[in-house]
């Protein structure tokens, strides 16, 4: 056995028992009292004593009890000198019983102290002190050399047992509290999880529609600067009110799935697709995704088809679907480049985080996005794990 752990004090958590019930509380008590009681009657109950020696007696069971109390609040804050010195002087009072002719009292301390110090006392300390009132117990009781050490044996086998019983509670009690803080870890690991996905959900809604908006808004004041007829000024206006209620359909969809309560992601790109006037493939056969995989694949192909209007509009965009083994994959593409700064304030409006939101999105899943100019058009890729 390592040296150290000749030296170890015993758990904390095992000697004290904060949640112990009242009438557990109350039988504890009761069976201290009772044994005291028994105790203090075994001594006195022969008559042998005068008056002088009866009082010296009682005194001495006074205190006894007295430095058996500090005992345990000294082992409890383990403070080592203070605990050997009360155990010295149980020694030294269960000695002077024994010469009193006081029996019950000796064999009552030598004993008890012998099981409590193998319970509190570091197991160094703990073993010399068993030894010695074991050992004194043994030698005044001579006469009976099998009882004794039968006697002996099973109240030092029941002190280390207790001992073991009292460190598998502390370390069960150590487990509870790691278990409960690593609970209260992962409650709040949790909870931020759901704050960043709501207000992720936010600014994508958010962001879709008011770009949208300002999308058109700010073709309809190009127009009035630029002297157009009213309808066609009046045609963005009537856009950008559209994609307001679009929006705020969009943001109900959104409360919805935070709930787990949208429309499955083909019939939706069905209808955002018509919307904005792109063609759909679906390649694969069909199934129900996970309520992050569908959320990123709508967002995506929102966020894509609105970049494909700003930066390039009048151009064909096409959408595919396609239902892999353990994933889903999304492909958004234009058949013209982004206009650049060729583009003009339309080009430049709106928050430009779409693109590092979308990847974000994707990296969060355990998938990738692609994005960037191909075969002289723009190509938007996602893959997702589904």
């Amino acid at each position: 056995m390592p040296l150290q752990e000749w030296a170890r004090w015993p758990s904390r958590e095992g000697l004290v028992d904060d949640r112990q019930s009242t009438p557990r509380r109350l039988i504890s008590v009761a069976t201290r009292l009772v044994l005291l009681t028994v105790m203090i009657w075994g001594t006195f109950s022969r008559g042998h004593f005068g008056f002088w020696a009866t009082v010296a007696v009682g005194a001495e069971i006074l205190a006894a009890v007295v430095l058996a109390v500090a005992f345990f609040r000294f082992t409890r804050a383990q403070r080592l000198g203070p605990a050997v010195a009360a155990t010295v002087g149980l020694l030294a009072l269960a000695s002077l019983a024994e010469w009193q002719h006081a029996v019950p009292l000796s064999d009552v301390l030598w004993l008890g102290l012998g099981v409590i110090a193998l319970v509190r006392l570091p197991l160094g300390v703990a073993a010399v002190a068993a030894t010695v009132t074991f050992g004194a117990y043994t030698l005044v009781s001579w006469d009976s050399w099998l009882s004794t050490a039968s006697t002996v044996g099973g109240l030092a086998l029941l002190g280390y047992l207790l001992r073991l019983d009292a460190e598998a509670r502390a370390n069960a009690k150590r487990m509870l509290s790691q278990e409960r803080a690593a609970h209260a870890a992962r409650a709040e690991s949790a909870a931020l999880a759901e704050r960043a996905r709501i207000a992720r959900e936010i600014h994508d809604v958010l962001a879709h529609s008011l770009s949208a908006q300002l999308v058109h808004l700010e073709a309809a004041r190009l127009m009035l600067d630029g002297g157009a007829e009213r309808e066609q000024v009046r045609e963005r206006v009537v856009a950008a009110r559209r994609m307001a209620q679009d929006g705020l359909a969009e943001t109900r969809q959104a409360l919805s799935a935070l709930r787990g309560e949208f429309t499955p992601v083909g019939e939706y790109l069905v209808e955002l697709t018509g919307q904005e006037g792109a063609v759909l493939t679906v390649q694969g056969t069909a199934r129900p995704l996970v309520a992050e995989a569908a959320l990123a694949i709508r967002r995506t192909t929102q966020e894509a088809l609105t970049n494909v209007r700003k930066h390039a509009p009048g151009s064909r965009a096409t959408v595919r679907l396609a239902y892999l083994v353990g994933s889903v994959e999304l492909e958004v593409r234009n058949t013209r480049p982004p206009r650049g700064a060729g583009s003009g304030e339309l080009a430049v409006s709106g928050s430009g985080y779409g693109l590092l939101g979308m990847r974000e999105r994707a990296e969060l899943l355990g998938g990738e996005l692609l994005a960037g100019p191909e075969d002289g058009g723009w190509r938007v890729l996602l893959r997702v794990p589904a």
